[in-house]
C-alpha cells in the first residue's frame, strides 16, 4: 500500500500576538510545531502501514526550517521525506498551495500510483480547510473530509470512512485511491522509539524548488498565483458582559420586564 500525507510547519497559535499598530502577527520567538491535525494524518499512515505494509511519502512546502517537521514525520516511519521550498512558493494562498502540492503529487506518482492521501482536515493558522479538497479536486480523486475512524480494505482496493458532521456521524464507503482529511480522533501518535528518533535527527529531505524537478506554472506559484489578498488582521474587542438576572431571586414577573426593557434600549423590539 502506497500513502502520501502532507503536513505543514505552523506558528504555535498559543503564542501568537498581534501588532496593534501594524496588524500583522508577531513571529518571533514563536515556535513551530507540526500542525495538530497533520499529526494525527501521520498518526492514522504509521498505523496502515504497520497493519497493511507498504510505502509512506510525507511531503510538506515552507522554508529551510520547515525540515524540522519532515524529520518528525521519519518519527512516525516515513520512508521518504519531500521539502518544497523556494521563494518563489512563498505568499501562496489556498488555491496556489493547492496547486503546488497536486503538481508535485502528481509527479511522484508517475513512478507508482498512491493508494491514499492524508491530510489534516485544516491548518490552525488559516483554519480555511480548503487545502485537502483543492488537492483532491485538481487530483480528480474522491474526497471524504472530517474523518474520525478509517478503514482500508486493500484486497478490495476501497476504503471505510466515519465522518464528523453537525447532524452526527456518517459511514461513507469509496474506492481508492482516495484523500482523506483527518480530524484529531482519526489516531493517537504512537511512541517512537529510540531508533526512529536516531534516523529522524541524521535524516535530510529532498528539496525540491520552483525550478525543478517537478515541471511548474510559475504563474500559478506562490503570491502571483494566489487572489486571495489578507487586508487586515485584528484581534476582536473584548465585550463587556452582559446582566445576569436570576429569576430565583427577583421573581419571574420582574425578570421578563428586565429583559424586554434591555431589548428596547438595545433597539431589538
Amino acid at each position: 500500500m502506497k500513502i502520501l500525507v502532507s503536513i505543514k510547519q505552523v506558528p504555535d497559535t498559543t503564542n501568537i500576538r498581534i501588532n496593534p499598530e501594524t496588524g500583522t502577527l508577531v513571529r518571533e520567538g514563536v515556535p513551530s510545531i507540526v500542525n495538530p491535525y497533520d499529526v494525527h494524518a501521520l498518526a492514522l499512515a504509521s498505523e496502515l502501514k504497520r497493519r497493511h505494509g507498504g510505502h509512506l511519502t510525507v511531503i510538506t512546502m515552507g522554508p529551510p526550517q520547515a525540515a524540522e517537521a519532515l524529520r518528525e514525520a521519519v518519527e512516525y516511519g516515513a520512508d521518504r521525506v519531500i521539502l518544497l521550498s523556494d521563494r518563489k512558493f512563498a505568499g501562496a494562498d489556498t488555491l496556489a498551495t493547492s496547486y503546488t502540492l497536486a503538481e508535485t503529487i502528481k509527479y511522484l506518482a508517475q513512478e507508482e500510483p498512491f493508494d491514499l492521501f492524508l491530510f489534516g482536515k485544516q491548518a490552525i493558522d488559516g483554519d480555511t480547510a480548503q487545502v485537502g479538497p483543492g488537492v483532491a479536486c485538481r487530483l480528480g480523486v474522491p474526497l471524504i473530509t472530517y474523518a474520525v475512524k478509517v478503514e482500508v480494505f486493500p484486497e478490495e482496493k476501497k476504503i471505510r470512512v466515519h465522518r464528523k458532521t453537525e447532524r452526527g456521524l456518517e459511514v461513507l464507503e469509496a474506492p481508492l485511491p482516495v484523500l482523506v482529511t483527518c480530524d484529531r480522533e482519526v489516531a493517537e501518535p504512537p511512541f517512537s522509539p529510540l531508533s526512529a528518533l536516531i534516523q529522524a535527527v541524521k535524516t535530510e529531505p529532498e528539496v525540491f524548488t520552483a525550478s525543478g524537478p517537478v515541471s511548474f506554472v510559475r504563474e500559478k506559484l506562490g503570491l502571483k498565483g494566489s487572489p486571495t489578498r489578507v487586508h487586515r488582521v485584528f484581534t476582536p474587542e473584548l465585550k463587556s458582559p452582559g446582566e445576569r438576572i436570576f429569576v430565583s431571586e427577583v421573581g419571574l414577573e420582574e425578570a421578563v420586564s428586565r429583559i424586554l426593557n434591555a431589548l428596547s434600549e438595545k433597539g431589538v423590539l
